[in-house]
């Protein structure tokens, strides 16, 4: 009897051991991003079933995604982190502009990804600057910290247009952008005129159970030990990265928007930060729209509702 229990315990030892080990290849992989030279692209039609089950074990690798150049005068402005990662940022000026808005990507995008929004802001007359975050498009680094380290970031732009002599400094966001804004307006008592948030989770574990879901994966135990080991792989309590704490520091007017179909970020996240938001806000909620480009889908309604919030 005692044989067979001993042998139990070291059985569920043994696949909780090589699950955790899974678990944090996953948790490398999703905070990752690879340059496209160290990386083997295949379409999916083309993987082996050794490359498909090494994706299911390991996680799939990502790259870095390519910028597409404006067709409009840019100038390229470079920011250095407190770890000597060389960012780069894309300044966008109009005539007799009313502010500058600071635009900030999603997790796995890039600042051209963006450049339908700014080019919306620049009809209202607003000069635009957009952000390719740490590991991504043309800026250093290889891996995200899904908002912990990105709000430094956030930060450097900020400073960059304050020392400008900007007086009106707007931050826009879409997903992990919008989320990283709250992060970095707590951590470094920004303040800014006004912010607009796309999408943002409420916390990385909601974040992580949004992505599970639509790879139709269990949210438990996986999220919990993923967003674990994705803080513990880089140094920080995961479970304390909670953007809808961080909105309760907001003290400046917020335009708040989400798409009704968005499966990744739901309505209670979203309800969640808009109560914790004790400064003027709006909500606003894009019938036709899930996890994507506000503007693109329902590019109507989003400048209405921008424009009225900028006036």
């Amino acid at each position: 009897m005692k044989k067979s229990v001993k042998l139990l315990l070291r059985t569920i030892f043994v696949l909780f051991f090589l699950f955790n080990i899974i678990v944090i290849f996953h948790a490398y992989k999703l905070t990752h991003f690879y340059e496209r030279s160290q990386v083997t692209i295949k379409n999916a039609a083309d993987k082996t079933t050794w490359d498909k089950t090494t994706d299911i074990l390991f996680g799939a690798k990502a790259v870095k995604q390519q910028n597409i150049e404006p067709d409009t005068i840019v100038k390229a402005v470079y920011f250095t982190t407190a770890d000597n990662l060389k960012l780069e940022g894309w300044y966008l000026p109009v005539l007799s502009a009313k502010g500058t808005i600071a635009i900030f990507h999603g997790h796995g995008a890039k600042k051209s990804s963006l450049l339908p929004e700014a080019a919306a802001f620049r009809k209202l007359r607003y000069n635009t600057l957009l952000l390719d975050f740490r590991a991504h498009g043309n800026s250093e680094g290889n891996y995200c910290t899904i908002g912990y380290k990105e709000a430094e970031d956030v930060k450097l732009v900020y400073d960059y247009l304050e020392k400008k002599g900007e007086k009106n400094i707007i931050l826009y966001g879409v997903s992990l952008g919008a989320s990283t804004i709250t992060k970095a307006i707590n951590d470094y008592n920004l303040a800014p005129a006004k912010v607009i948030l796309d999408m943002p989770f409420a916390s990385l574990g909601d974040a992580v159970e949004g992505r599970l879901k639509i790879m139709k994966l269990p949210a438990e135990p996986l999220g919990t030990m993923l967003t674990f080991w994705g803080g513990a792989l880089h140094g920080f309590w995961a479970f304390d990265l909670k953007p809808y704490v961080y909105a309760g520091k907001i003290n400046c007017p917020v335009l708040l928007q989400r798409g009704r179909k968005d499966p990744r970020v739901t309505q209670e996240e979203t309800e969640k930060i808009f109560n914790n938001i004790h400064s003027n806000k709006k909500l606003v909620v894009y019938e036709n729209s899930a996890h994507e480009s506000l503007y693109k889908k329902e590019s109507a309604k989003w400048t209405t509702e921008v424009t009225a919030f900028l006036q």
